[in-house]
């Protein structure tokens, strides 16, 4: 297993802490992050837009003329798409865009977007936050110890609340549970930063990808 250096909440060295080579270490699958980040995003259409057919549209039920004899083309309704005021032919109509993902696709896409970031040394790891009470300017301080700059991913446990309550009005800062962990929140951010204990595993990427699917927190 690859080891990467431990630091505390002021930046320090705290030690060593190993990072799965299964979640950190892989070769990073770009076809394969497309395609589960395309497939987010898609499931995150309202796809809610609508336009009325000839049959929905006010109007139009009297024949405008007579079939014949008038010189113009026959015409039943002036609701016809090709009329001013008509109905629209061909037009959107609710429906989903979800695409159906394998978790195996799901989990290996989180791990490509893991890797890559640890390739680049952007995965920080730290012992606890520590913090006794909620307070920005202490989470500011924190992550300019740990030379953090630019957006950033900060996973945190549901009970570490005064640390969620920190970063939450910050907006370089993305807040995500474990659970919920994805590939695109990764890739969005130029650093992912864990403590030691929700440090991922093959087995709980494979658990988060499987949330993902699903939309329900793991157990």
């Amino acid at each position: 297993m690859a080891q990467i250096t431990l630091k505390n909440v002021a930046g320090k060295d705290a030690g060593k802490v190993d990072l799965d080579d299964a979640v950190f270490g892989i070769e990073p699958n770009v076809p394969v992050m497309h395609q589960v980040v395309t497939a987010q995003l898609s499931a995150r259409r309202a796809g809610t837009q609508s336009t009325k057919t000839r049959a929905e549209v006010r109007g139009g039920g009297a024949k405008p003329y007579r079939q014949k004899g008038t010189g113009n083309a026959r015409q039943g309704s002036i609701r016809a798409p090709h009329y001013s005021g008509g109905g629209v032919a061909l037009g959107p109509k609710p429906r989903k865009y979800n695409q159906k993902t394998p978790k195996k696709m799901i989990s290996l896409a989180l791990r490509s977007a893991l890797s890559d970031r640890a390739n680049e040394g952007k995965v920080v790891v730290i012992d606890s936050w520590g913090f006794d009470s909620p307070s920005t300017k202490a989470a500011v301080a924190a992550l300019a110890g740990l030379g953090v700059d630019g957006r950033s991913l900060v996973v945190v446990g549901r009970e570490d609340a005064a640390a969620a309550l920190s970063f939450r009005n910050l907006p370089e800062v993305q807040l995500i549970a474990p659970g919920e962990l994805n590939a695109y929140d990764v890739l969005c951010n130029d650093w992912v930063i864990f403590t030691k204990d929700l440090l991922p595993t093959f087995t709980n990427a494979r658990a988060a990808a499987s949330s993902v699917e699903t939309g329900e927190e793991p157990s």
